[in-house]
């Protein structure tokens, strides 16, 4: 099944697809609610998802696939490269993750392997995500030296709030927010709320989709 929120890019995956008899596409979606909606009637094998799309994106339908324990296997195909996306969909179970730009022939080998119970990314993805991981990993012990306050905190000032927003918000006063984020900018390793922020994003301390 596709889903795909541009008509030529469906039908030009159809004929690629279909071209050597292989593989046959059985139903087509142009949005997320359209693809949730038909899997509850017909039955892939497999799902070839796009992220950039109306009403629900990707990253939210396999989101649903995943809680509602459907029976497919998830290919998201995107024009995304950004790691990030990699790697929330990895974190939700996403079976496999290709780029647009990808050879025709790339695609029918990510489908088979899915088919054959393995995952697939696309293989020069691999070394970012590494590398990425990796820091994730050293993310979460500077995330975990944080009080609750701390992190109370650090999410506000990722949400754009003013030390005495902050202040009012939590009940406490101004001149203790100047001292919690002083403390959080050791903690994490940057030097300005922007950078604060960032850390905050890129580790679901809040939520980019």
């Amino acid at each position: 099944m596709l889903t795909d929120d541009h008509i030529l890019m469906r039908e030009g995956i159809r004929q690629l697809l279909e071209f050597d008899g292989n593989i046959e596409v059985i139903e087509e979606a142009s949005d997320g609610e359209e693809c949730l909606e038909k899997l509850g009637r017909v039955k892939p094998d497999v799902l070839l998802l796009d992220i950039n799309m109306p009403k629900k994106n990707g990253i939210e339908v396999l989101e649903e696939i995943k809680k509602k324990k459907m029976d497919v296997k998830v290919l998201i195909l995107t024009v995304h490269n950004e790691i990030e996306y990699l790697l929330r969909a990895i974190d939700i179970g996403v079976d496999g993750y290709i780029l647009k730009d990808s050879e025709s022939s790339e695609l029918k080998k990510a489908i088979h392997i899915l088919m054959n119970g393995e995952n697939y990314i696309q293989p020069n993805l691999i070394p970012a995500l590494n590398n990425r991981l990796i820091t994730r990993d050293a993310d979460r012990e500077k995330i975990d030296s944080l009080t609750k306050r701390e992190m109370e905190v650090l999410i506000q000032v990722a949400n754009g709030m003013f030390n005495k927003e902050i202040a009012n918000e939590l009940h406490i006063s101004e001149r203790t927010v100047k001292n919690h984020i002083s403390n959080i900018f050791k903690k994490i390793d940057v030097s300005d709320r922007t950078q604060a922020a960032v850390f905050a994003i890129k580790n679901d301390l809040i939520k980019l989709f």
